[in-house]
């Protein structure tokens, strides 16, 4: 049986696209998927990036340019890059088995559970649309690193994206240049392309201040499946967000923050440990964790 019509994430290069590939200094438009197969464009400083960037933004109008910074270019068993949600990811070029996939729902909804209870106690701001909406319960688990969701991190500054990027890299570092449409308020939905997309500071409460200060943005598939008998429907290559990317960039980044006109964003920044929401994200990690012995 096909999944549901209107259901399948849409390819971004159904449509007119521009990126860097190749030896090419200038953007050119690509056909089909091939690029994601491609080796990350090299560029030797975060000015050289912002203007790739630029001129991206520019030819690619149609689309909300958002980054992701990673460590490694990860793909898939077929050689393309590959941007899966966190409860997606497999081992060892492995997708995960529908027996691990259930394991992970059921995490994530016992998870849910706690996080409600933890939030009533906390007394902070916004409970009523904690305890209404699943997607504003997912991105707090998702971006305080509880546990797997069906949602991917991603970001409206380059610099933070750059910035995660460089922290957990050694000799090379990513940035992931994704396209969505057009956004407006704090949940974007467009059932055309089968995505949403989140902005954190708008459905994150303030006390949660990690999200508003790296200006998190999160995506995720339209309608969201809160079941692994919905996903099972599905290839593992339709439900990955790797079809949304327009550019991949690597960097050295020993090199690429010299200078002080551009700094990089330090971890304290990112992670500042005065967030009055670690404390219950900690809470909520401890209570699953006892919950599963």
């Amino acid at each position: 049986m096909p999944p549901p019509e209107g259901r399948r994430l849409e390819t971004i290069t159904e449509y007119k696209l521009w990126s860097f590939t190749g030896g090419s200094p200038v953007a050119t438009v690509v056909q089909r998927q091939d690029y994601r197969k491609a080796d990350a464009y090299p560029v030797g400083s975060y000015f050289e990036l912002a203007t790739r960037i630029a001129e991206l933004q520019f030819h690619n109008r149609d689309h909300i340019l958002l980054f992701r910074g990673q460590a490694a270019d990860h793909r898939n068993r077929a050689g393309y890059t590959s941007l899966k949600p966190t409860i997606l990811r497999g081992n060892g070029g492995k997708n995960p088995s529908l027996d691990e996939l259930r394991k992970r729902y059921a995490r994530l909804t016992a998870a849910e559970k706690i996080l409600a209870e933890e939030y009533l106690g906390a007394g902070f701001l916004g409970l009523e649309r904690v305890g209404r909406h699943g997607m504003v319960r997912w991105a707090i688990l998702q971006h305080y690193e509880i546990c797997a969701t069906p949602l991917l991190d991603v970001t409206h500054s380059l610099r933070v994206a750059a910035s995660f990027a460089s922290h957990d890299a050694r000799d090379e570092a990513y940035v992931f240049v994704v396209g969505v449409p057009y956004l407006s308020g704090g949940i974007t939905v467009s059932a055309e392309s089968g995505l949403q997309t989140i902005r954190l500071s708008s459905v994150c409460p303030p006390s949660a201040a990690r999200p508003h200060l790296q200006e998190g943005y999160l995506l995720g598939e339209y309608p969201e499946m809160s079941g692994i008998g919905q996903k099972a429907l599905y290839l593992h290559h339709e439900m990955d967000f790797g079809r949304r990317l327009v550019a991949k960039f690597r960097f050295d980044p020993g090199q690429f923050w010299k200078g002080h006109s551009f700094p990089i964003v330090g971890r304290h920044e990112l992670y500042p440990s005065s967030d009055p929401m670690l404390d219950l994200a900690r809470r909520v990690s401890a209570r699953l964790a006892h919950e599963e012995r």
